[in-house]
């Protein structure tokens, strides 16, 4: 089941700095949104917070009825105890730019390993939601291998079995090609479009202009910790009202 998302009044600061600024944004259950920006525009620190792996300093984020990280007490947010927030990051698949397999581990064995660990399901049941989601990213082949005999790519579509293998309800990509070299982007990239099509809830924060068109369902532009342009990809990429966001463009296409 997909979940839907919903921020309202992000605020976030490093060191005096605020990052993001009153951030509010509305993500529609089995939606793709994908979030574009210049570096340093707040991009991954947003998607960080949905998910509590950064603490806001303002605002509130729910995925579906549930608020994340904290607690209602009286006219207070009291945050959770971390076993609580661990619970409540299980429905929040996320896949980051560095692929952060176990290397001691086969691909087989990465997959598995959180469910056995957190949600105490038998080896069995883990193994087979294991191998059909490697079977679903194009690496039923390669279960057997260690991290390091596979390309980045085949990397990265591990990661994102591994964190589907949580059964999530949303799912958070942070760049997951940046890393990549260019042959090898576009099997990630199809791995994700299929996520699409299956109805899961995805945030994207990407410089891969052409998935953006092809997938999202809602395109946002960040700048300087701020939302300056929402809207589907072809008003967005094609019409774009901003003139930073015209001028973002115009170096990326």
């Amino acid at each position: 089941m997909s979940e839907s998302i919903t921020l309202r009044g992000i605020r976030k600061q490093f060191s005096g700095k605020t990052i993001l600024h009153d951030v509010d944004l509305d993500i529609e259950a089995g939606s793709v949104t994908v979030i574009l920006g210049p570096s340093g525009s707040g991009k991954s620190t947003l998607l960080r917070c949905i998910n509590h792996l950064e603490k806001v300093d303002a605002g509130t984020v729910h995925v579906g009825p549930e608020l994340i990280g904290y607690r209602q007490k009286g006219q207070h947010l009291v945050e959770l105890p971390e076993a609580k927030i661990a619970r409540q990051r299980q429905k929040i698949g996320m896949v980051f730019q560095q692929f952060n397999l176990f290397p001691h581990r086969t691909v087989l064995q990465n997959v598995m390993d959180a469910p056995l660990r957190i949600l105490n399901e038998s080896v069995s049941v883990v193994r087979e939601r294991a191998i059909a989601l490697l079977t679903r990213v194009g690496l039923e082949h390669r279960i057997n291998a260690w991290p390091r005999e596979l390309s980045g790519g085949q990397q990265q579509r591990v990661a994102i079995a591994r964190a589907l293998a949580m059964q999530p309800e949303v799912i958070l990509f942070d760049e997951p090609t940046s890393a990549l070299d260019p042959e090898l982007v576009g099997d990630v990239l199809q791995v994700m479009k299929n996520l699409a099509q299956e109805g899961m809830t995805m945030v994207v924060v990407t410089h891969e202009i052409g998935f953006a068109r092809e997938v999202a369902d809602k395109i946002i532009f960040m700048d300087q910790g701020r939302i300056v342009e929402t809207g589907n990809s072809s008003s967005l990429l094609d019409t774009p009202q901003h003139p930073r966001l015209r001028e973002f463009l115009s170096s990326v296409l």
